[in-house]
């Protein structure tokens, strides 16, 4: 009985450990979006505004959740507080692309081809951050996606030494939202782990192409 009793203490203080270290890393992550979410007119001038990726339809459409960030990416860029777009997301395979989808939709909405960057390896956060800096040459940015997803790309870009803000749409598009922020609160320990203390490289990597340039060469597809 005492052997129990010990045990379930050490495991109570593990606990409260754990839970201590948790809550800590919500609060360092959060902290990086203090000053730093603006509107197209609060906004600096940046080198490039980046949509962060988000589902895709089958029939090529972008979902909800994306077309409220190609919105308000389109809001900065029209306000001439950046004169380069990069929409970075999944195109993994053939069959799911996320980019296109996202250079499509902004075309329509006539932001000329040679001011859209696709980057087609952005399948997280952290790849889509390390690969502004290390193969566009971004060095300062605005970034467009939902409030609950902000902080954690605030973080990780500033900790890659990039000068970002970011212009957050609201979260009530999103569904199941309480379940979104738990999987967040869980992603902003693995963005501590990756940026931080393992600092990873993204999966794929390649050659320059400066954000200066002309968004066409990275076009896939007409």
């Amino acid at each position: 009985m005492a052997f129990i009793k010990k045990f379930l203490k050490i495991l109570l203080i593990l606990f409260l450990i754990g839970a201590i270290i948790f809550g800590g890393i919500q609060i360092y992550v959060n902290s990086f979006a203090k000053g730093r979410l603006v509107s197209p007119t609060t906004a600096p001038s940046v080198d490039a505004v980046m949509i962060l990726g988000a589902y895709v339809y089958e029939n090529g459409n972008p979902s909800p959740v994306l077309q409220d960030r190609l919105d308000y990416g389109y809001e900065i860029y029209q306000a001439g507080k950046a004169k380069k777009i990069i929409v970075t997301g999944d195109h993994g395979t053939i069959q799911y692309d996320e980019v296109n989808a996202m250079k499509d939709y902004l075309l329509k909405k006539g932001v000329p081809a040679q001011d859209i960057f696709l980057d087609h390896a952005g399948f997280d956060t952290y790849d889509s951050m390390y690969r502004a800096r290390d193969i566009f040459g971004v060095k300062s940015l605005i970034i467009s996606t939902q409030q609950f997803h902000i902080n954690r790309a605030l973080y990780i870009s500033q900790r890659l030494g990039l000068d970002s803000y970011g212009y957050p749409s609201d979260d009530n598009i999103l569904p199941r939202i309480q379940l979104q922020n738990a999987r967040e609160s869980l992603a902003k320990v693995k963005a501590v782990l990756e940026t931080d203390i393992l600092r990873n490289k993204p999966r794929l990597l390649g050659p320059k192409i400066p954000i200066s340039g002309d968004g066409r060469v990275t076009f896939d597809k007409d």
